[in-house]
């Protein structure tokens, strides 16, 4: 269930502490997990009302775009630690908390985002800027990530595989191979077991020059069995046709030490680097999730100021509630029911339930969509 975010005007309750009041009304009103909050905002530099009008349009082509980077740090955070719920909850947390206590206990960074002096635009184009920024390195390592588990998928499918693709560096040995001749050439031939007779009494006459007697098995599993013939160099071509035009495989493989090395390092090479950029990403994931909600979280508390001067004019004092609700349309129905009045106008709906467009909206008509609410409120997903 995501956490709302809400924000009304100084007069919209009465009776005492206007904060207070609305944080009672709420807690008594609606279902909620935990108490409601107030949302502090901070004192931002307002700049020009044409200027709000256009961050307002940018902060919510924004909102979807680091919500998206979210979701999928996410998806990335549930594929590095799949089957551990309690891996993944804890690579969610934010300097060691939950989401929902950081969001009920937020305080604008100041040390990190100075809003003295600071146009909103660019104090909202340093924070977009910044997670755009982490969230593509995500995006980067976790495909570097991906890219290494395949290879190393590939990898161990040549160790488990049967005897007509697997690795053969520890299957043969240099005993298997006529080595250092300038003439005779050992060929690897991976024969199905229910070929296997036949394979041997004909192997000799596949083509000229096959060495008598010379096939031996190296080894057998379940399917093949994998043997080695002697021929000389000049008709290995043609016997490997020969093989083929038989339904046998022909490993490619010329014994060296150096190859076998090389093959056995291959295995060792790819499971270090999977192993070495899962820690990675695990670590960069996990920062990651932190710093992108914590930077949507400063953007949403932008865009609810933002959005409260247009609604409700200067000067910029709100009363604004951070809270759970355990029936999102519940929660909403009775807001509207208690805080409608505040769309004036603009919160008439037609025969269908959809919000009337308010043409006394003027410049401001076009805020107004169907998502329309009579006050300023925003979910915050949390995953």
């Amino acid at each position: 269930m995501p956490l709302l975010q809400l924000s009304l005007p100084q007069n919209a309750t009465s009776g005492g502490d206007p904060q207070t009041q609305l944080e009672l009304w709420l807690q008594e009103h609606l279902s909620l997990v935990g108490p409601a909050s107030q949302l502090h905002l901070p004192q931002f530099k307002i700049g020009t009302l044409e200027s709000l009008v256009q961050l307002s349009e940018e902060l919510h082509k924004t909102d979807g775009q680091l919500d998206g980077a979210l979701a999928k740090v996410a998806d990335i955070i549930g594929v590095l630690h799949e089957g551990s719920p309690a891996q993944q909850a804890f690579s969610k947390k934010i300097n060691d908390r939950s989401e929902v206590d950081y969001v009920r206990d937020f305080r604008w960074n100041s040390n990190k985002y100075k809003t003295e002096g600071v146009p909103l635009t660019e104090l909202s184009n340093n924070i977009t800027g910044e997670a755009l920024s982490l969230d593509q390195d995500v995006r980067t390592l976790f495909q570097n990530y991906q890219n290494a588990k395949s290879t190393l998928a590939s990898v161990d499918r040549k160790q488990s595989g049967n005897l007509s693709i697997k690795s053969l560096h520890d299957v043969v040995a240099a005993d298997d191979f006529v080595l250092d001749s300038e003439h005779l050439q050992t060929v690897l031939v991976a024969v199905p077991n229910s070929q296997s007779k036949e394979f041997v009494g004909s192997y000799e006459s596949l083509t000229k020059m096959v060495v008598p007697r010379s096939a031996h098995v190296i080894s057998k599993d379940d399917e093949y069995t994998l043997f080695g013939v002697t021929l000389f160099k000049k008709f290995v071509p043609e016997f490997i046709h020969k093989c083929r035009e038989a339904k046998y495989t022909v490993r490619d493989f010329e014994y060296s030490p150096q190859r076998v090395q090389e093959e056995r390092q291959e295995q060792q090479q790819a499971s270090q680097q999977e192993r070495q950029l899962w820690g990675e990403v695990v670590r960069l994931a996990r920062t990651a999730y932190a710093d992108l909600f914590k930077a949507i979280v400063h953007l949403r508390v932008i865009r609810i100021f933002v959005e409260s001067v247009l609604r409700y004019g200067l000067p910029p004092n709100f009363l604004t509630a951070t809270f759970e609700p355990t029936n999102l349309k519940k929660a909403k129905d009775a807001l509207v029911e208690k805080f409608g009045y505040l769309g004036g106008n603009a919160f008439a709906k037609d025969k269908a339930g959809k919000i009337k467009s308010d043409q006394g909206l003027g410049e401001f008509g076009g805020l107004a969509d169907q998502d329309y609410e009579p006050f300023v409120i925003y979910e915050l997903k949390l995953y």
